[in-house]
């Protein structure tokens, strides 16, 4: 759904600036397309933070074509020697570069940058300047309407509210889960630990403290099946723990638990030595740990479970 969303907005962005382009015969119609295209591509990932970092890169845009405007028309045709262009370069570069490492303001910080990192092809210096401000305007009309138009495209088309972006990564994973309890083909505890740790990174600041519990529980428990089918492979009892696995995959978690339990005392009752008895002490503590989980969140697990 969020990459939906982002083509979404990319297609309504740039297919704004080329009816535009198209109908109007603008010169730099490419450049804005291009402006457009790598702002929306670029904060798309963002989420919350996208229009509000849009819209500061395009206020930054503005303040560079008009700094460097100033310094163009304004200062350079008086100036002669390279020292004196120097100069002029750090009227604007001194000041900027000081309020970016004295401010903590990751607005005040993004209009900055936008405004530094325009401000140099803008002005465009060359042995033999060009004063030509139709050019200069032209080419800095193409520049702020991309990035003006973008703040309009996540403004359009926002993203996931952060409740149902919530609801949806837990919905996934708990289908995941019950997935992996019977998958024919184990992947790798890395593999599965990597992914949820991804959902983890991608929860907003608004998911509560149960909900990012209820994450780290279907962790632990996709993390110990895992451990718990390939042990029981090796002592040969993979069918006591089907049983007990197939419920978690219907998301009956009350027969779970008791199937669980007597898998635990099948292990318990095991007369094997050495390394087959390691195993089986270790797999009772996984057992232990998903038993826990379980019952501690037993209706996030049974939620969303096939009919």
């Amino acid at each position: 759904m969020p990459a939906l969303i982002n083509a979404a907005r990319a297609f309504l962005a740039i297919g704004a600036v080329e009816l535009f382009w198209v109908a109007t015969a603008w010169p730099n119609g490419a450049s804005a397309i291009v402006f457009v295209a790598v702002l929306v591509l670029l904060l798309s990932p963002k989420g919350d933070l996208a229009y509000g970092g849009a819209l500061a890169f395009a206020l930054g845009i503005a303040g560079a074509v008009v700094c460097a405007a100033a310094v163009k028309f304004a200062m350079l045709p008086a100036l002669q020697t390279f020292p004196a262009f120097c100069a002029a370069l750090g009227l604007f570069f001194l000041p900027a570069g000081f309020a970016m490492a004295a401010s903590r303001q990751p607005v005040v910080t993004t209009v900055l940058t936008a405004m530094t990192f325009n401000f140099n092809p803008l002005l465009a210096p060359t042995n033999v300047m060009n004063y030509d401000t139709t050019q200069y305007y032209n080419s800095a009309l193409a520049i702020v309407v991309g990035c003006g138009v973008a703040p309009l495209a996540f403004l359009l088309l926002p993203p996931l509210s952060p409740a149902l972006r919530v609801r949806r990564l837990l919905a996934l994973t708990s289908r995941d889960l019950r997935r992996l309890a019977i998958a024919p083909v184990l992947p790798t505890p890395d593999y599965w630990e990597s992914r949820i740790y991804s959902r983890l990174t991608a929860l907003p600041d608004q998911a509560t403290p149960l909900q990012r519990a209820q994450l780290l529980a279907a962790l632990s428990v996709g993390t110990e099946i895992i451990g718990l089918r390939q042990m029981a492979t090796h002592l040969g009892t993979t069918a006591e723990l089907d049983a007990a696995l197939n419920d978690i995959a219907l998301g009956h978690s009350t027969e779970a638990i008791a199937k669980l339990r007597q898998f635990d005392d099948r292990l318990a009752s095991t007369r094997e030595t050495g390394t087959e008895a390691t195993m089986a002490l270790r797999g009772r503590g996984r057992i232990l740990v998903i038993s826990e989980a379980i019952a501690e969140h037993g209706a996030y697990f049974d939620a969303g479970a096939p009919a």
